[in-house]
């Protein structure tokens, strides 16, 4: 989200975070950004107040792959921390800062605990119970509707904005200022700005990119990126079709990039099978496939290297950086131009 708001002529200020890997990156990158430490040691009225606050709470007791504990869960119960900073930072500003709030968020979130989850985050945010909707699921697209706050979500995914990673997320907004969210998550807009080559912006293309493989010497092949959880079912249950499905489709989006079980690709080479290949996809390439600028996790703010085991920690923790553009381009819109209040109605 730094690096997006950046992009956007928003200035990031603050960030609450306790991994030292990760700060030390943020640091390199944000020298200016003040670190605050322990989400649970932060009360929101003593901190700097800010017009846009964001953040993506621990997802390990919602995902599928996870625990399914739930938003109550230990990890994923740090949501409730982060509201209470908001509520005490408007109280602090007398319902000033901040102006808008963003969630992000696993798929996940949608059905654990018996979908009550969902309407868990929606009711810290609006102070209203939202309940179920009728057909016992929650749509990947909604709004809640009132007065103040607004709030809206939409998942986006990642292959959709240019990078092959399958990443579908959760991205809910809350303005608690006009009824900016739709307009923010729902009105396309096209992002006419293209991002300098390099650290300071895009990514850094390399010689002779885009020509493929022949290109380097290699001849024509095929990658496959293996699903390692279902293969290692398969293997258990010695389910051969399930094991051979875990392959993929050739050139096909990598799954949703993880913290430690990392992505493995398979390489063949139809006119040279002998020069097949099996191994682990390299921070470097995690970088690319966030959408982040080649060396983004390489060192820290000391230019010391940052071990491939934290990266690829920092890495599968992060958010696809196209869709945070997205939302941080259409975020500076509207604050510019911000829409007219509707009437006083209740939330619908």
């Amino acid at each position: 989200f730094p690096l997006a708001a950046q992009r956007n002529g928003i200035t990031p200020l603050w960030a609450s975070e306790i991994s030292p890997p990760a700060i030390s990156i943020t640091k390199r990158h944000f020298p200016q950004m003040a670190h605050l430490g322990s989400i649970t040691e932060l009360h929101g009225g003593n901190i700097p107040s800010v017009d846009i606050l964001t953040f993506g709470s621990p997802c390990q007791d919602l995902s599928l792959a996870g625990t399914r504990s739930g938003i109550e869960g230990e990890q994923s119960s740090l949501f409730f921390e982060a509201i209470r900073i908001i509520e005490e930072m408007r109280c602090a500003t007398n319902g000033i800062y901040p102006a808008i709030t963003i969630w992000e968020n696993v798929v996940g979130a949608f059905s654990s605990n018996d979908r009550m989850d969902f309407a868990a985050v929606l009711g810290a945010f609006t102070h209203y119970q939202i309940p179920v909707p009728d057909s016992g699921r929650w749509a990947t697209a909604g709004m809640v509707r009132g007065y103040t706050p607004d709030l809206a979500w939409r998942t986006l995914g990642a292959q959709h904005f240019g990078i092959p990673q399958k990443r579908r997320r959760i991205f809910l907004v809350c303005d608690y200022r006009a009824q900016r969210a739709a307009q923010i998550l729902f009105e396309p807009e096209r992002l006419y700005k293209v991002f300098p080559a390099g650290a300071a912006g895009g990514l850094a293309a390399a010689p002779g990119a885009g020509n493929g493989p022949a290109a380097a010497g290699w001849p024509p092949s095929e990658i496959y990126a293996l699903q390692g959880r279902k293969l290692r079912g398969a293997a258990v249950t010695k389910d051969k079709s399930q094991f051979y499905g875990g392959f993929g489709h050739p050139n096909d989006a990598v799954p949703t990039l993880l913290t430690s079980d990392l992505q493995v690709i398979f390489a063949h080479f139809p006119s040279s099978p002998q020069d097949d290949f099996v191994r682990y996809l390299t921070p470097t390439e995690y970088e690319l496939l966030m959408g982040l600028p080649l060396g983004w996790t390489e060192t820290g703010h000391d230019g010391r290297r940052i071990s491939e085991t934290a990266r690829y920690f920092a890495l599968g923790n992060s958010i696809a950086v196209p869709c945070a553009d997205y939302l941080m381009f259409k975020m500076s819109l509207s604050i510019r131009n911000p829409p007219i209040l509707a009437n006083k109605n209740p939330p619908v």
